[in-house]
């Protein structure tokens, strides 16, 4: 045959006329079976069916993982119980148009050392049934590698994504009317959880635990996270949108945070945590905290508007230690804290502190309490408090003045508006002192005051 320019050049456009003359529904399905993998209706998955699907599912399952191929499943709703990942495992749907709905078990999908395996474009509706105690409608133990992208969990009974031991990325997805919380990571290898969208979870928003504490290097990032509920109760283990829990080097970077009945950001004994970027309002707690046995916190370029205490980095007396607290923005505090919490952990307090910490170049306004607060009883040592704005708060800075407290210096800040002083010396929550910046006022060795500004 003589296959020359002009036989090439006709054999071209006649192709392309009849991909351009092909149904519009055919051209559409042609990417899902074509370029994603294999169709799961050719093992005799049935969009729309009435029908549970659980057992046809699984073979499709089984038998896309073992030729090493994506499963796809076209749009349509599908009911199942509980499917079963392995390793190299693809499911890929039509994001927004392929729907798994829950008939019942212990999860909807379980992957057991399912390595390198993932789930893109489908949405989870747990129709609000009850899943058993530490379980999440995807549940996954021991993986490497897993990536959740671009899904949807919906009406889940029990938690979203509940991992184990797993590294990877889950990211791009929306949680909506979750009852515990959205994404749980256990003990994780590298994990990643970017850019997902969480509304209504009963529980937390996000939560990065460690069976004991050590290192885990989560990074969580540029999510979207609101309305938290403190369901169960409690003094702070719920209602937070984002928990680390014995989780050494976690960052929370470039997150929006709204309307938590707690924290916004609660690392508890996670050491080296870096809170930076993030944008709070309406948290009813300590907008961003660092408590018990940590070492090393950054909280630093965050704003906060609204909130019973903006940052705290406390719990010295149980080893916490080591902060930088900078350039955050925290204003429009409230009074109190939630019922639940300690009778005398008063609100309205911009940042708290305790211990061989640097508080520098943050902006604080309308705090009904304090501006800044160092050190609770004898549990303060090395503060710097400099280079701040100070402005409407009840008194500017509160320093322990109590006997066996450590050294706090204040200065270059900027104070103004501030009624009950400027400067003054505390006995925990209670003010003993006078304003230390006027001039006559009782010298205490613990405090070192230099240049400030004050305002009236």
């Amino acid at each position: 045959m003589d296959l020359n320019r002009r036989h090439l050049l006709g054999a071209s456009a006649a192709g392309m006329a009849g991909a351009l003359a092909m149904p519009t529904d055919a051209a559409r399905a042609a990417p899902l079976t074509s370029m994603l993998g294999r169709d799961a209706t050719q093992y005799g998955v049935r969009p729309g069916s009435p029908d549970d699907q659980t057992k046809t599912l699984q073979r499709a399952i089984d038998e896309a993982s073992r030729a090493q191929t994506p499963l796809a499943l076209p749009p349509g709703t599908y009911r199942t119980g509980l499917l079963r990942l392995s390793r190299g495992s693809q499911l890929i749907g039509v994001r927004g148009a392929t729907r798994l709905v829950f008939t019942g078990g212990a999860s909807m999908l379980l992957g057991e050392g399912a390595d390198g395996g993932g789930v893109s474009g489908i949405t989870f509706d747990g129709a609000n049934i009850a899943l058993p105690t530490r379980r999440g409608l995807v549940h996954c133990l021991a993986g490497r590698d897993l990536r959740i992208t671009d899904c949807e969990m919906i009406n889940s009974g029990g938690s979203g994504v509940w991992l184990e031991q797993v590294s990877g990325e889950i990211s791009g997805n929306i949680f909506t009317n979750i009852a515990l919380t959205a994404v749980v990571s256990f003990d994780a290898l590298g994990l990643s959880v970017s850019r997902n969208t969480i509304r209504g979870t009963n529980d937390n928003g996000i939560e990065i635990l460690r069976n004991a504490i050590g290192d885990d290097g989560t990074l969580v990032t540029a999510n979207r996270i609101e309305d938290i509920k403190a369901g169960p109760g409690g003094s702070g283990q719920y209602g937070n949108a984002i928990n680390a829990f014995r989780a050494g080097n976690v960052i929370v970077r470039g997150n929006r945070i709204r309307n938590c009945d707690y924290s916004a950001v609660r690392g508890n004994s996670a050491s080296n945590i870096q809170i930076t970027g993030n944008s709070v309002s309406d948290v009813r707690e300590v907008a961003l905290y660092s408590e018990f046995s940590f070492e090393g916190a950054v909280i630093a370029n965050n704003t906060v508007d609204g909130a019973a205490l903006g940052v705290s980095v406390c719990n010295f007396n149980e080893g916490g230690r080591i902060a930088v607290v900078q350039g955050n923005i925290i204003r429009n505090l409230l009074p109190k804290r939630p019922i639940g919490t300690a009778p005398d952990d008063d609100g309205g307090i911009g940042i708290y502190v305790e211990a061989d910490t640097s508080v520098t170049g943050n902006v604080i306004e309308n705090a009904p309490s304090f501006g800044i607060v160092a050190g609770w009883g004898k549990y303060l040592r090395d503060v710097v408090i400099s280079g701040n704005v100070i402005r409407k708060a009840f008194a500017g800075i509160g320093v322990s003045v109590i006997p066996g407290g450590g050294t706090a210096l204040v200065n270059d800040n900027m104070i103004a508006e501030t009624p009950r002083g400027a400067v003054v010396g505390l006995d925990h929550a209670r003010v003993v002192t006078a304003d230390l910046l006027m001039e006559g006022s009782q010298r205490y060795a613990q405090v070192m005051i230099g240049a400030n500004a004050v305002r009236k």
